[in-house]
């Protein structure tokens, strides 16, 4: 394993266990998506560097534009249960209760 490909591998993981494991904002767990996003999008900008082809080109263009949907989408997400209950802890949010 080059050093380059476990370096954006442990970028991957460990935003994977922020996810996993520190669950209590909603916040915190958007930061962690978007480290993995982040992370996926810089691997395969260097992966189709490397393979020098134009057909594989436009895959971290899609993924960038993927990652920017997600991230208005989690904003939104927060903004709404911030207003509704009050606070972005995870453990407050109960869908049985809406």
């Amino acid at each position: 394993m080059t050093p380059v490909h476990f370096s954006f591998s442990s970028a991957f993981m460990l935003g994977l266990m922020g996810l996993t494991f520190h669950r209590t904002h909603l916040l915190s767990a958007l930061l962690c998506l978007e480290g993995m996003m982040l992370s996926l999008f810089i691997a395969l900008s260097l992966w189709s560097l490397q393979l020098e082809s134009t057909a594989y080109a436009t895959a971290p263009m899609l993924l960038l534009a993927f990652s920017a949907c997600e991230a208005g989408a989690g904003l939104a997400l927060l903004v709404a249960a911030t207003r509704t209950h009050g606070t972005d802890h995870l453990q407050n949010l109960n869908l049985l209760q809406c």
